[in-house]
């Protein structure tokens, strides 16, 4: 097990960098196997669901070469392998490889993806639209097999806007004879990202970005390349930092038209921050106006960055409020922020309420979920004394180097391994 270990309490002060997006990169990665030869995919984040993915390409005979973040990928040699539950279960989108192995081959044989704990995460939404799609599913406790004679477009009614359904269901497509429609698609900026690289691997698809993406199938794949685009939700996360702890503190190379419903967050509280183009500096204020959020698909509030959220608003003068529309069970930081000395009711499954202001104390803590995991280092960044954070591979994998870029703007903070 990892821990991480923050003595808090320091001001963060300097520049920080923003990765590629994780949300991009885990279906990107899998999407790479549609191409007869080569491709390269700059901008990668190095994190454990990054090594995850490449460790199962690898037993699938890629050739991997990965260095200064960009990956350069050699499926000249590929081999539709079953996917063990070793692999499969390190997260959740090793799902990804479903829809592409069943593009590509017409078939897959894996066990069930794994990831965080979050609440009910059914994929019945990806298994009925590969149905559609002319798929026939066997499941037992533990596997999962797709075989399809011939995938055939049609229209895909999602009943939510399920951002792994829809790039799924968007991957499959391409290896379908004739035209798919997904409708009630999400419409999350990283969505986009995906469907620009299977352009560039040859797909013809339009709609992206928007609740409606029309794939015409029957690719000839070929070579291509795609740049990850920054993850909006660690920008928002050194941005919710930089709120609690921050003195001109400057994060590079965020997209602000992806960060519109945390930017409004942030003015109703009154937080104290520039945005100069693709960079914003950001300094602390002593307490907040409360707010009210609720998460929600995209363009709204994130669900990824509720409970980062969470740690600010106990500097508010007042009570906020933070519902979950999305997981039913992402509270799981709430018993450790109040053991830090939060005060927080939970009111609901949906909902908490945040009592401030309030000071964090020191206390040693475990991380339930990615998530909730960076919620607690940003309250033990605010915490005087040492704070230690157990189960610490959760953050590990959706943070790229956060022990290296914290500590470069301030932070005292390792990372630790424990029996």
């Amino acid at each position: 097990m990892k821990q991480i270990v923050i003595e808090g309490g320091i001001p963060l002060t300097g520049e920080i960098q923003i990765s590629g997006a994780k949300n991009s990169v885990v279906a990107l990665i899998p999407i790479a196997l549609l191409s007869p030869h080569n491709v390269t995919i700059n901008n990668v984040p190095d994190i454990s669901d990054t090594s995850s993915l490449l460790e199962m390409l690898k037993l699938l005979n890629c050739h991997i070469n990965y260095e200064n973040e960009t990956l350069s990928i050699d499926t000249s040699n590929v081999k539709n392998t079953f996917i063990p539950g070793t692999l499969s279960k390190r997260l959740r989108a090793s799902y990804y490889l479903m829809g592409t192995l069943l593009a590509k081959y017409h078939y897959v044989e894996m066990c069930i993806p794994g990831g965080c704990n979050i609440g009910l995460r059914p994929i019945d939404l990806h298994l009925d639209g590969f149905k559609s799609l002319g798929a026939t599913i066997t499941t037992t406790e533990d596997k999962i097999c797709l075989k399809a004679d011939n995938l055939i477009g049609t229209d895909i009614h999602l009943r939510v806007p399920s951002v792994g359904a829809t790039i799924n269901l968007m991957i499959a497509a391409t290896g379908a004879t004739g035209t798919t429609h997904i409708y009630n698609a999400a419409k999350e900026p990283e969505i986009s990202n995906i469907a620009d690289f299977l352009i560039n691997l040859g797909a013809n698809i339009t709609g992206a970005g928007t609740d409606t993406i029309t794939i015409n199938g029957a690719t000839n794949y070929h070579d291509g390349e795609i740049t990850v685009i920054p993850d909006r939700i660690e920008s928002g996360t050194y941005i919710l930092a930089g709120a609690l702890m921050g003195e001109n503190l400057t994060i590079f190379g965020i997209n602000p038209d992806n960060l519109t419903s945390l930017f409004e967050v942030l003015n109703n509280m009154g937080a104290n921050y520039q945005l100069n183009g693709n960079n914003l500096t950001i300094t602390k204020k002593d307490t907040y106006h409360p707010v009210n959020v609720t998460t929600t698909y995209y363009p709204g509030f994130p669900t990824d960055l509720a409970q980062p959220l969470s740690a600010v608003l106990t500097k508010c003068n007042g009570t906020s409020t933070i519902t979950e529309t999305i997981w039913e069970n992402r509270l799981g930081h709430v018993p450790y922020l109040v053991k830090m000395h939060a005060n927080i009711s939970i009111d609901s499954k949906e909902k908490i309420s945040i009592y401030g202001p309030t000071t964090f104390l020191n206390k040693e803590v475990e991380a339930s979920d990615l998530r909730a995991g960076a919620s607690l280092v940003i309250a033990a960044l605010a915490a005087p004394g040492i704070t230690t954070i157990n189960a610490a591979e959760h953050i590990l994998r959706g943070y790229e180097n956060i022990v290296e870029k914290l500590s470069g703007i301030g932070a005292k903070i390792e990372v630790k391994e424990i029996e």
